[in-house]
């Protein structure tokens, strides 16, 4: 059975990533992008469907884990009888071939050891061919995939799997390199794990050091490492940001509710931009903006919520019926049917990240306008149709409030951009749009017996969604009917102070209505909104509940399920991560910018870079 979420950790080289379990088990990576094939699938599985586990053989009295500082390279400090042993964990930056290093440190006694490499290409199907090369590699081909695994300790196969058994005393360091290349070219080259390791860290504190954290900002190593997890999940090639390496992570435990998240939504990827743009990054804003271009080139009636992370349109689902599923929730999927939905909020997403782009000083890029004005021109045809919505519901369309509120911030924002910087476009007509939205949403999404919005027209149903009305400048936070959304939402949709998208609706998801964990992002936003209303000590007690819920390491998943008091979902998650970052950001803000008007954009963190 595999562990926790929780204790698991992530490590990457800018192009996928692994899971690493606090025993020593690597029981999750996909070859070469976050959206290959797996050859470790453990995660979804038994140890049968692959795993790299490098371990004491004698029962762990203690194990402690941290982040070597400012870092993606991991340190997991085993203590047994024998002594005490470190393993470092490590994925050095792309250089052509995708590496994972393990460093076996003794630091006390003399410590038994156990290796087990299990390889299974293709989620856990397919078996390798094993052999061994003149100069001692170890290399398992399958298909178009081999793993090369290079070490000076003796290792041999036991009932298709790679197994060996070591000492390791005080002071001694022994390395294991495990390298993928395609089949028909040579394996990569040899490493030096220390030399590699070294230089992993150096890269990524450098990255680390371009980021500017005010000291007013609460928690500010959380937000740092939270900004680094954000940056391990974007694609370098191409800048696309993926939205956690996992699939199929349960949002109920034993449930269905299971999806692929190895893609680029538009919204997650907008909303990351802004977090990364609010710390200093402004590479990262660049390289997003064209890959944005790239991804929605073409006929704007094509515009998708989600892309491969080389701007792929297809991503067809597929179930996996030979992985029983994180502690047995399935169907285990590959691919996401969302793909092909409609969810209008991402025209606004798009468009408020591309004002951000202005607001930061990024050169204007004349395709990108016209890329705008075409997005504009269709979503002046469709946004009056009922959608998916931001939480891509399964059954009918219905017209969601936060997705016509987020029509209302496209038309805004391409306004502000137009008349900023003297572009052409139809200026009236979309002011004309902009007032006539607001009005529709105030008008069909407000319930004045309940005094608060609602999920969509017509129905009483509450959604936390509602909680960015005040967050993109539709409404101020201290309007009546904002307050009494919030109040509605802490009275129905909070659980120990955590926040739940809604109440599950078969109707709605076209799943069966099930139990699902509170959804750390929302969470996130109702402590954004109290920032804004000058409820500073709820919104610090928000920050820091996120922050009680991270792991160890520092990470969090999609949910937070109350009752069994663990997380859920896709792990890592960048939309809780962004989340945090945001409302940390949110409360290092001056507190004269906090109230912001219906015709002047809420005080984001690019406001406080622009003082």
């Amino acid at each position: 059975m595999p562990l926790k979420i929780e204790n698991y950790a992530l490590i990457g080289d800018g192009e996928t990533a692994a899971l690493v379990g606090i025993d020593g088990s690597l029981d999750w990576l996909c070859l070469p992008r976050f959206d290959s094939t797996a050859c470790f699938a453990a995660l979804l599985g038994t140890p049968e469907h692959g795993r790299w586990r490098i371990a004491p053989r004698s029962p762990v009295r203690r194990v402690a884990r941290r982040y070597r500082p400012g870092t993606l390279v991991l340190e997991t400090e085993f203590e047994t009888d024998e002594g005490i042993v470190a393993l470092v964990d490590c994925m050095p930056l792309r250089n052509g071939a995708a590496d994972v290093l393990r460093l076996v440190e003794g630091r006390r006694g003399s410590v038994p050891m156990v290796m087990d490499l299990t390889v299974r290409f293709d989620y856990g199907a397919l078996v390798p061919w094993v052999h061994r090369l003149a100069d001692g590699t170890l290399l398992a081909v399958c298909g178009p995939d081999q793993l090369a695994l290079r070490t000076l300790v003796p290792v041999r196969g036991e009932d298709l799997h790679t197994v060996a058994e070591f000492n390791v005393t005080t002071d001694e360091r022994i390395p294991f390199h495990l390298v993928w290349t395609p089949s028909h070219l040579p394996p990569g080259p040899p490493m030096d794990a220390a030399v590699a390791i070294a230089a992993t860290e150096r890269r990524w504190r450098g990255w680390l050091a371009e980021c500017r954290i005010d000291k007013g900002v609460p928690h500010p190593e959380m937000v740092r490492r939270s900004l680094l997890t954000l940056k391990a999940l974007t694609y370098a090639p191409t800048g696309g940001i993926a939205a956690a390496p996992t699939t199929s992570l349960p949002e109920t435990l034993g449930g269905e509710r299971n999806w692929d998240y190895r893609f680029c939504w538009l919204r997650d990827a907008a909303l990351t931009l802004h977090a990364l743009v609010g710390a200093g990054h402004l590479s990262e804003a660049e390289a997003w903006r064209r890959w944005l271009l790239r991804a929605v080139a073409g006929s704007p009636t094509q515009i998708r919520p989600l892309y491969g992370l080389a701007g792929e349109h297809r991503t067809p689902e597929t179930i996996l019926p030979w992985l029983p599923g994180y502690e047995g929730a399935t169907p285990v999927r590959i691919g996401n049917a969302a793909g092909a939905q409609l969810q209008i909020d991402v025209f606004g997403e798009v468009m408020d990240a591309l004002y951000a782009a202005h607001r930061i000083g990024l050169p204007p890029l004349p395709e990108a306008w016209a890329m705008a004005r075409a997005m504009m021109v269709h979503l002046e045809k469709v946004w009056g149709e009922p959608d998916e919505g931001i939480w891509e519901i399964r059954g009918a369309r219905r017209h969601f409030v936060h997705s016509k509120v987020m029509v209302w911030v496209a038309f805004d924002r391409a306004l502000r951009v137009a008349e900023e910087s003297g572009l052409d476009g139809p200026l009236e007509r979309w002011r004309a749009l902009r007032d006539m939205v607001f009005d529709e949403v105030c008008t069909r999404g407000f319930d004045p017996l309940r005094g608060c919005f609602t999920q969509s027209y017509g129905r009483p149903d509450l959604d936390a969604s509602l909680l960015r009305m005040p967050l993109v400048g539709f409404l101020p936070a201290d309007d009546e009917r904002v307050r009494g959304t919030v109040e509605a939402i802490e009275r129905e949709l909070t659980e120990d102070g955590l926040v739940l998208r809604y109440r599950p609706d078969a109707g709605l998801e076209g799943l069966p209505p099930t139990r699902e964990g509170t959804f750390l992002a929302c969470t996130a936003w109702l402590g954004e909104v109290y920032a804004l209303q000058g409820r500073r000590a709820e919104a610090i007690a928000v920050l820091d509940r996120l922050v009680g819920i991270a792991n160890d390491v520092g990470l969090l998943a999609e949910e937070y399920d109350t009752e069994a008091q663990r997380q859920v979902g896709n792990f890592p998650q960048a939309f809780s991560h962004l989340g945090l970052v945001g409302l940390a950001l949110r409360l290092g803000l001056p507190t004269d910018l906090s109230a912001p008007g219906r015709s002047g954009l809420d005080p984001s963190p690019l406001d406080s870079a622009e003082t």
